[in-house]
């Protein structure tokens, strides 16, 4: 089966597609990359996309019609990645835009609810490439007691699982994940969660104080210097010690959030602002990994993928952090899936998932009561 995958982070900054080839189930699931595709969003769509994002007040009329013209921007995507690939399509998973996630129960309305918003009508890509169309896979893991997050464990599991050897595989997009694998685990013996900001204060950060969009291959932060009484301040919040399973987004770590960084920091030298932002994305992960995983048991290789990757004094303060930990770092390339496609391939086998009727969660990282069939079908 050719299945694309659609994935639009949180850093809201385009969308990667991934054609992908599956075949078989479980333990015999195998699948080829056959292309990846990136398209960046242009940039009344993003400033669109950035406005919805937890939003304190929009209108209806904006987000119905966000919802319908990233449809139209998914399909424009996928159908350039599939001329690329030169290959039919027989289905597609749409990840969608979270403009908004909040996994832990909360009152309303006389009833404790969690939620999960994800745009981009299904229906519009069906309708444009002739190919049904699985998205909205978050809300059956909610549904089911989970936290809507993380999903890519199961991609995890089937490309890094090893008989002899414990993997931790760490994804740093505009949130950090990570899917800690023990030698010869059973899936429901996955470990999975948010350890909290990737690339997303970095860049909020970097568009307050120089006006670009991030910090392209760390240089800023390399000239600075870390800010080590503010990092250990911000590293003692709450969310990073709360054990797993747990998902942040932008509610935790978005906007309101680098305000009150930038006010901590007071009159600080810029470069040692996105520094000490950088140390914090390194540290928080590297803290994840020793208080909730080492304990687990033995691990090997620490596995990075996502556009932090591209931050080059990110990985070298990580690499220093994995050496503390006894952990060998590598980049998820060298599995043979580009660190940037990953995600995109996630929602692919996701999608194929669905399509056969199987559970896409893993339970023990999202917390939900069972596996469950994940996301809603748009035929064409």
């Amino acid at each position: 089966m050719i299945v694309a995958g659609v994935m639009s982070g949180t850093s809201a900054d385009g969308v990667d597609v991934a054609v992908v080839r599956i075949q078989g189930r479980g333990s015999y699931l195998s699948f080829d990359l056959l292309v990846h595709d990136y398209s960046e969003y242009p940039k009344p769509i993003r400033q669109a996309v950035l406005a919805a994002m937890n939003a304190d007040r929009t209108s209806v009329a904006e987000l119905s019609r966000l919802n319908f013209r990233l449809g139209e921007f998914y399909a424009d995507a996928v159908a350039r990645a599939q001329k690329k690939a030169g290959r039919k399509l027989d289905l597609v998973g749409c990840h969608g835009q979270t403009i908004y996630h909040q996994g832990t129960a909360e009152p309303y309305l006389g009833e404790k609810i969690a939620c999960t918003w994800q745009t981009g009508e299904g229906s519009v890509v069906a309708a444009r490439l002739g190919v049904p169309v699985v998205s909205d896979f978050r809300p059956a893991d909610m549904a089911a007691g989970g936290k809507g997050a993380p999903l890519v464990p199961l991609l995890d599991y089937a490309i890094f699982r090893s008989k002899n050897k414990g993997m931790i595989v760490q994804n740093i997009g505009g949130i950090a994940n990570l899917t800690a694998i023990l030698a010869d685990a059973q899936p429901d013996e996955t470990m999975a969660f948010d350890t909290g900001p990737g690339n997303m204060v970095i860049d909020r950060l970097m568009q307050v104080l120089f006006g670009k969009p991030f910090d392209r291959g760390g240089a800023i932060a390399r000239k600075g210097t870390i800010l080590k009484p503010i990092l250990e301040e911000l590293l003692d919040a709450n969310y990073f010690k709360r054990k797993p399973p747990k998902t942040a987004g932008r509610e935790e770590f978005g906007a309101e959030y680098a305000e009150d960084f930038l006010r901590r920091c007071g009159k600080s030298a810029k470069a040692d602002v996105i520094a000490t932002a950088t140390a914090l994305t390194a540290r928080s992960m590297a803290q994840a990994v020793q208080r909730f995983v080492l304990k687990r048991g033995r691990y090997h290789d620490w596995v990075v993928s996502g556009g932090g990757t591209k931050n080059a004094t990110l990985m070298t303060m990580l690499e220093k952090e994995a050496a503390e930990l006894g952990l060998w770092l590598r980049h998820s390339d060298a599995f043979g899936i580009p660190s940037s496609a990953k995600e995109a391939v996630a929602f692919a086998l996701l999608a194929y998932q669905t399509w056969n009727q199987l559970p896409g969660n893993v339970p023990s990282a999202t917390g939900a009561k069972r596996a469950v069939v994940l996301g809603k079908i748009s035929y064409v």
